[in-house]
């Protein structure tokens, strides 16, 4: 199964870049995985409600022209599903043999996800009702892309 991330922001801190690479290189063994960023649109920070509406749609337009019909999308909201390590190792098994080309987990920017790109999700997955920096969430995403990866195979990691 082929995995991709989608961070509509940019990726720029050098610590989250770094932690991300380390996992990118363990991910190697168990799966392909690859990292989309910087589809964020610019936002004036007095936006009003209509311009964040048409900000998020001209981003999930850009998330939704990356994926083709064969392949799932999970978008990360704070409203989504929560889930232990041990029950999103469980999916990651399902997805692995579902048959689908690839599986995209998007993370959204600033002001979320636009409603279309939700709609087209098939699973909506938090890790918690607080609100992370999306740089964050990336970091957190691909640790728990690997954690699922070692309970699947039965390696020391997860504890």
């Amino acid at each position: 199964m082929k995995y991709r991330i989608i961070s509509v922001g940019k990726i720029r801190e050098p610590f989250f870049t770094e932690g991300i690479n380390e996992y990118l290189k363990r991910l190697r063994p168990y799966t392909s995985i690859e990292i989309v960023d910087g589809l964020e649109e610019k936002t004036n920070p007095k936006a009003t409600e209509k311009e964040i509406q048409r900000i998020l749609n001209k981003e999930g337009e850009r998330v939704l022209a990356l994926l083709s019909q064969d392949e799932l999308l999970v978008a990360l909201d704070s409203h989504g599903q929560q889930l232990s390590s041990e029950q999103f190792a469980a999916y990651i098994e399902k997805w692995n043999t579902s048959g689908l080309a690839r599986v995209n987990l998007v993370v959204g920017g600033s002001h979320g996800l636009a409603p279309a790109v939700k709609q087209r999700a098939g699973f909506i997955l938090s890790f918690s009702p607080m609100t992370f920096l999306h740089q964050m969430a990336v970091l957190i995403l691909i640790e728990q892309i690997y954690r699922a990866f070692k309970i699947i195979k039965g390696e020391p990691y997860h504890k």
